[in-house]
């Protein structure tokens, strides 16, 4: 630290202008981080272009080769020289830059790539001829003829060959070719009726198929359905929940996942804004505040949720790689979320992740054994009936008992009216059977078996009631008898001011104090005794990283659940059959029934299929 500065010169810096070769190289630091980067820039241009069909095409996790192929609607040779120069597009005429409604308009991308590799543009316009040309290390080569059919083929070799530096920060060839898929995938899901392909051509040839993804066909939300089954999964297709709600002039529409249906790490999170996939702190924050209540903090929901509205509203020139926005009304946006995706949730009833029974199901399965020769079916009543009459004694003597046996085997005389089937298996939950373990209901419905446990059951059961009891009543809050001082910063305590009026309607008070410091004269009566200062700075981070703020909330909802653990059922209490029906009951009338106040499962379903399955019957 005793050494000079190595800014401190003895001599006054001269300002200097760069060449363009410079200025491209500098220009694609910002755009192109990595292979995955020129990938995302390359697919988006084919999309602006029209093209129903783009397969991508990498070697060497895209260091050494990266193809774009597009049936889009092609270039002129005199356009491609011009495609070259900074800051040329079609997209945009500069007279507006809030009306954006295509992926790119900046005219950054193919000169930049061409700055930092060896880049190559083939195209053809529908009834012209195709052309070629060439850039390597910022050096372009004159046009020359092609043979192409249609569309556009862009090819990249040897990125960042011009800048070498830069290849020692790339990661393993896995590790890029993983980046890639992701862009690849994330561009796929906000375009369901393009199709996509991605190969790995590193072996030279035709190369390994990686993903493909043929276009879909019918309504929006079908087609979109189809896509995310094929891209993220089909259990993420079938344990999620359409989303379609509006707000304002924006509309949120895609798919989010039930809460038991929830991954250990963000990695299921995709958000669009105006189909433009983008990773916005201020988005995540609110699907993560829309889950808050049914998640533990070490699980994370799964959701592709797609906000649309006016290209005016939202600034998507904020951010170099274009991967955030700026919302005109941003509380409106977070709102959106919020309070769509909780009301898709409670419209979900009681219903939980097919997942669960599907790991029960693999935990159960039996141990193989040898193979059999032969499969019996299930024999039929008359068969029954016959294969016991021959059975039976024949003898005068024996007369009585062959009528028993005779009446024992026909079901459709004697068993059906004594054991009528009950009604209650009719409801979704079904007729609660036994209780096992003194902690777990076995119910039956219509088609299957349902396994509840009755302490997590009833421990959400008490939570909703508890915060419908709240909602009508507010919340209390205690008077200090000595209001606690707090010393913010200026623009702390402008921004919690700001929120009094909200956090008011959750018991707490907070009052400007002369200067920079705040006043907490009351604090919700549920939390008891509170460190007003550091429930005050929760607050503040909350708001500086979200705008918004649901420390408060949270710990109430905490109190009140943990309220409900205590008052609920125990486990390794008896109950009687009418109270287990009635704990089903219940269930099915609450929202959010389906999942404890930790995002564990309050019951399992298993279908009569798969337990027939498990005995080798099917």
């Amino acid at each position: 630290m005793n050494a000079q500065s190595r800014k401190i010169h003895a001599d006054r810096p001269v300002i200097r202008q760069l060449d363009e070769a410079a200025v491209n190289r500098i220009a694609a630091g910002e755009v192109v981080e990595r292979p995955a980067s020129a990938v995302k820039e390359l697919v988006e241009n084919a999309l602006d272009a029209g093209a129903r069909r783009v397969e991508v095409a990498y070697a060497d996790g895209g260091k050494t080769l990266i193809r774009v192929t597009d049936d889009g609607c092609g270039m002129t040779a005199e356009d491609l020289p011009l495609a070259l120069s900074r800051h040329a597009t079609s997209k945009i005429d500069g007279s507006d830059l809030l009306n954006i409604t295509t992926f790119g308009f900046r005219g950054e991308a193919l000169p930049s790539l061409g700055a930092v590799g060896r880049l190559t543009i083939t195209s053809r316009v529908e009834s012209g001829e195709a052309a070629r040309i060439a850039v390597a290390g910022g050096r372009m080569e004159p046009v020359r003829p092609a043979a192409l059919s249609a569309g556009t083929v862009v090819e990249l070799r040897d990125l960042f060959y011009a800048t070498p530096a830069r290849l020692k920060f790339l990661r393993t060839d896995r590790a890029e070719a993983q980046a890639i898929a992701d862009v690849v995938k994330r561009l796929a899901m906000a375009e369901p009726y393009v199709g996509f392909t991605l190969r790995d051509v590193s072996g030279g040839g035709e190369g390994r198929v990686l993903f493909r993804a043929d276009a879909e066909q019918g309504e929006l939300f079908d087609a979109l359905a189809a896509r995310l089954a094929r891209v993220i999964g089909k259990d993420f297709a079938a344990n999620a929940l359409l989303i379609d709600a509006e707000r304002e002039g924006l509309r949120l529409t895609g798919y989010a996942a039930l809460p038991t249906y929830s991954r250990g790490a963000a990695v299921e999170q995709f958000l669009f804004v105006n189909d433009r996939p983008v990773r916005d702190k201020l988005l995540i924050g609110a699907l993560r505040a829309a889950y808050m209540d049914f998640l533990s903090r070490d699980r994370h929901p799964a959701a592709v949720l797609f906000i649309s509205c006016e290209p005016e509203r939202v600034d998507v020139n904020v951010h170099p790689a274009k991967a955030e926005v700026r919302f005109r009304e941003p509380g409106v946006a977070r709102g959106l979320i919020v309070s769509g995706l909780r009301h898709a949730l409670a419209e979900a009833g009681h219903r939980a992740s097919s997942t669960v029974a599907g790991a029960m199901l693999g935990a159960a399965r039996a141990e193989p054994v040898a193979p059999r020769v032969y499969q019996m079916d299930r024999p039929s009543a008359g068969a029954l009936r016959t294969g016991y009459a021959m059975q039976a004694p024949s003898a005068p003597e024996f007369a009585e008992t062959s009528a028993l046996f005779a009446r024992v085997v026909d079901p459709s005389a004697e068993q059906a009216p004594q054991r009528p089937e009950e009604p209650a298996t009719a409801h979704p939950l079904g007729a609660a059977r036994a209780q096992v373990h003194e902690n777990y209901i076995i119910a039956q419905t219509a088609d299957g078996i349902v396994i509840v446990d009755q302490h997590a059951a009833h421990e959400r059961l008490v939570y909703e009631r508890l915060k419908r009891q709240m909602a009508g009543n507010g919340v209390a809050a205690q008077a200090l008898l000595i209001p606690e001082i707090v010393e913010l910063s200026e623009g702390d305590a402008a921004r919690l001011l700001d929120a009094a009026a909200d956090l008011g309607r959750l018991g707490l008070t907070v009052e400007p104090f002369g200067g920079v410091a705040v006043a907490v004269r009351e604090t919700p009566a549920i939390l008891g005794p509170v460190d007003a200062g550091a429930l005050i700075r929760d607050i503040l981070d909350e708001l500086a990283d979200l705008g918004d703020s649901a420390a408060l909330q949270s710990r109430i909802e905490a109190v009140l659940s943990r309220m409900a653990c205590h008052g609920s059922v125990r486990s390794g209490r008896q109950m009687r059959a009418e109270e287990m029906n009635a704990l089903l009951r219940e269930m099915e009338a609450t929202p959010h029934s389906g999942q404890c106040n930790h995002g564990r499962p309050t019951y399992v379903e298993l279908k009569l299929s798969d337990i027939e399955r498990l005995f080798g019957r099917t």
